[in-house]
């Protein structure tokens, strides 16, 4: 089958034949029908200090997908032949403390799919029964195989309470934008959002936010402190990673606020500890994944029920084959989220 594969160590990715995944015997087949990009490929393909430091080449690639099954292991429970399903990428044990406590999604013994085990961007795929969530046969594939980073989203903003309160986005990407649709069904009073790319933020407003800005043009703190009538922000959603958003956030962040936090630093932080988190009482939440299955049930219930329609996020589509423009749409930054298929006729819009 082909796949796109990580081959060796260093930059760039690599179009290749391997063969279809063994079929384990608690495990399903699963032929790939849609396949999203997400921040983590891009430093697998670059292969920055954390890809190096978490991935072994040979790799397949990739961990956000839908498909439909079409082989099942002996000891398989869950979806048949011929379900669509999407996938959660944390194959986790559910041995250790954490899984036993309802804590899977900080699993001790974590693989994730297209990091430590052989990913989704390929004709077929190889994952647990467990892992396989079973969609709607009507669902759009696009929406079906970027179902996992919504549930970051979900995670995030479902974490604090946002219900009636005042929230700033920081970090408008495809998670952020999807946090803000999220706290919006959820009852948010007023959403703001900031980024530094306008065409992220066009897609923000779009998504449910009240009021955007540019922290290149806009002062951030003033612009925040001057629409809550100098009260600050209730919640904090961190999207971005950034140290200048988050310290943004923060200060923005009013006393007794809560703060949840996404995004990821590639450097080490110089954080005012003592003003933005001690002083002001503030809770903080370190988010992580998806919550199994919690996260999930919250995604039916809000796509099905139609408070959040996912359907802005998706801007770009590609055949798995042109995997190498896709991924510098993704690159740019100016795009939702980029959808691959492995046979082009599974897309379900035009071709990119």
């Amino acid at each position: 089958m082909r796949a796109v594969v990580k081959t060796s160590s260093g930059p760039g990715l690599e179009m290749i034949d391997v063969p279809v995944p063994e079929l384990g015997p608690d495990e399903v087949l699963l032929q790939v029908k849609a396949t999203s990009i997400c921040g983590t490929d891009l430093h697998i393909r670059d292969w920055n200090p954390w890809a190096a430091a978490h991935v072994t080449p040979p790799l397949v690639v990739g961990h956000e997908m839908c498909g439909v099954v079409v082989d099942k292991g002996p000891k398989a429970d869950g979806p048949e032949v011929g379900q669509l399903v999407s996938v959660e990428s944390h194959v986790v044990c559910n041995r250790c403390a954490y899984c036993r406590t309802g804590k899977g999604h900080l699993c001790e013994n974590t693989q994730i799919l297209g990091v430590g085990r052989d990913g989704v961007y390929a004709e077929y795929v190889a994952v647990p029964a467990m892992n396989a969530w079973p969609d709607p046969p009507d669902m759009p594939y696009s929406i079906a195989s970027l179902q996992e980073n919504f549930g970051n989203a979900v995670h995030t903003a479902s974490v604090p309470l946002v219900s009636g309160r005042k929230v700033l986005v920081t970090g408008c990407g495809p998670v952020g934008v999807m946090a803000i649709a999220v706290a919006r069904a959820l009852g948010a009073r007023l959403i703001l959002a900031s980024d530094l790319s306008d065409y992220r933020l066009d897609m923000a407003k779009r998504m449910g936010a009240d009021i955007t800005l540019n922290p290149t043009t806009d002062d951030v703190l003033a612009m925040v402190m001057e629409v809550t009538e100098g009260e600050g922000i209730d919640v904090l959603l961190e999207m971005s990673g950034a140290p200048a958003a988050i310290d943004q956030g923060f200060a923005s962040l009013k006393p007794g606020g809560e703060a949840a936090l996404l995004g990821l630093t590639s450097n080490s932080l110089n954080f005012n500890l003592d003003d933005h988190v001690i002083f002001k009482g503030a809770s903080v939440y370190g988010i992580v994944g998806r919550r199994l299955w919690v996260d999930w049930y919250q995604m039916r219930g809000l796509l099905r029920s139609g408070a959040v329609d996912l359907t802005p996020v998706v801007t770009h589509r590609y055949a798995l084959d042109d995997f190498e423009r896709a991924f510098e749409t993704m690159a740019s930054g100016d795009c939702g989220k980029v959808i691959m298929f492995p046979d082009p006729a599974d897309a379900d819009g035009p071709l990119d």
